[in-house]
């Protein structure tokens, strides 16, 4: 029989919302009645704990309202079913499955809706197998093409997961998760979709959930602080911090994990203007990387490594002045950077562009420029192409110089547009 774990939906849910704790979800319930006009509303946090129970009731109007603007999802999304929803037998702990539209990587997950399994017990071991080649497919493949693969993948395995269960089920899940969790990296890194990727890592928190797996949840909430923390919002991103620690102690967390939650905390900082603390924290991270500990990071954990934590130093460097520094840091990235690391190329190239135009030399700076388009050819990245950008409009007291223009003409022509825009 399934395991009785709740709704995770829901405080899958609440906690991407950076909501640590029951309580706190009851406190912006309060707050968001009274900024909808709806008056003195109080939910108790027993009432949220009977939400996130295995058999959830369903909640009254006002409480609908408020759980859908304060967690920003559908209610069906939230783990709740309708009482007068009879489409479907009702599963052992008494919840129902997803019924009468297509499972979507932006949808819930579907809850288990028998007590026996109508897969084999091979489908999460084989459902994982895509998910480790999608992995892989990542550095090479063009964003848009490979987002519509993991996105169907996500909708089986979301389908899968209502008829599957014991082991099976929680391999498929940890799978599920990781499948979502590339999802919202590729909208958010390559295709430049905050709010999409926002949604599709609550739902890989949810599968994270499913399958009981701490150190995916704190991956999936590190990615997620990523959102707040580029838009400035310093508070958001510090609660999901905090949150994702939390999930790696659990775990336990190897170095690399421990080192790379430092790594996108810094860079959110970074980003929010706090460079002094942003390299304390980079600090950490290099002592971190090199005591090393006695856990081995998971599988699926690819994206990080020394040379890619000397990266964020660099760019939060550059960001504080510190101009001969970040360019000594950046030049020996881009020296180890291997073949297959165009994405992260394209990024550090804009960089170091960015450097020698502060230090007034933009004639290197857009020979930089020029080999960052070249390999933008070959890897679209829609964050590299955002460095590059940055980097040019560092450039704007030289914009009538012929090296300049050369870099407008690639920039703004027709099949760089094009391609772009077709990404």
């Amino acid at each position: 029989m399934p395991r009785s774990i709740g709704n995770t939906a829901l405080k899958a849910a609440r906690q991407a919302r950076g909501l640590s704790s029951q309580q706190a979800l009851a406190a912006a319930l309060h707050d968001a009645a009274r900024q909808l006009g709806l008056g003195e509303i109080v939910v108790s946090r027993k009432q949220i704990g009977r939400w996130e129970s295995p058999n959830p009731p369903w909640p009254r109007d006002d409480h609908q309202q408020l759980l859908t603007y304060v967690l920003r999802l559908p209610i069906e999304d939230l783990g709740f079913r309708a009482p007068w929803d009879d489409s479907v037998r009702p599963g052992p702990d008494g919840a129902r499955p997803l019924t009468g539209r297509r499972p979507s990587a932006a949808h819930a997950l579907p809850r288990p809706a028998a007590a026996s399994s109508t897969q084999p017990p091979t489908v999460g071991a084989d459902f994982a197998a895509v998910t480790e080649a999608h992995r892989r497919l990542y550095w090479s493949v063009p964003p848009a093409t490979l987002h519509q693969a993991v996105a169907e993948h996500a909708n089986l395995g979301a389908a899968l997961l209502a008829e599957t269960d014991g082991i099976a089920r929680r391999v498929l899940a940890s799978a599920l998760a990781e499948s979502l969790l590339l999802a919202g990296r590729i909208q958010f890194f390559d295709l430049r979709q905050p709010e999409v990727a926002d949604a599709t890592f609550v739902r890989a928190l949810q599968a994270a959930g499913e399958a009981d797996d701490p150190l995916l949840g704190a991956a999936i909430l590190g990615h997620s602080a990523f959102v707040p923390g580029w838009a400035g919002h310093r508070e958001d991103t510090a609660e999901r911090m905090r949150a994702a620690r939390t999930y790696a102690r659990r775990g336990p967390a190897s170095a690399e994990l421990l080192a790379w939650l430092d790594a996108v905390e810094a860079e959110c900082l970074t980003r929010c203007g706090d460079h002094r603390q942003a390299l304390t924290i980079l600090r950490r991270a290099e002592e971190t990387m090199s005591t090393g500990g006695e856990h081995r990071s998971p599988e699926w954990f690819t994206w990080f490594s020394s040379t890619r934590l000397a990266a964020f130093k660099g760019n939060t460097e550059l960001a504080a002045g510190l101009v001969p520094q970040a360019r000594t840091t950046l030049e020996a990235v881009l020296a180890d950077l291997p073949e297959t690391a165009g994405k992260q190329r394209v990024v550090v190239l804009g960089d170091l562009a960015a450097v020698e135009a502060a230090a007034r030399r933009p004639d290197a700076a857009c020979a930089l420029l020029e080999q960052a388009l070249d390999q933008l050819g070959a890897t679209w990245y829609a964050t590299g192409m955002e460095r590059i950008r940055e980097a040019r409009r560092a450039l704007a007291s030289w914009q009538d110089s012929d090296s300049v223009r050369r870099v407008d003409d690639r920039l703004y022509s027709w099949a760089a547009k094009l391609s772009s825009l077709q990404r």
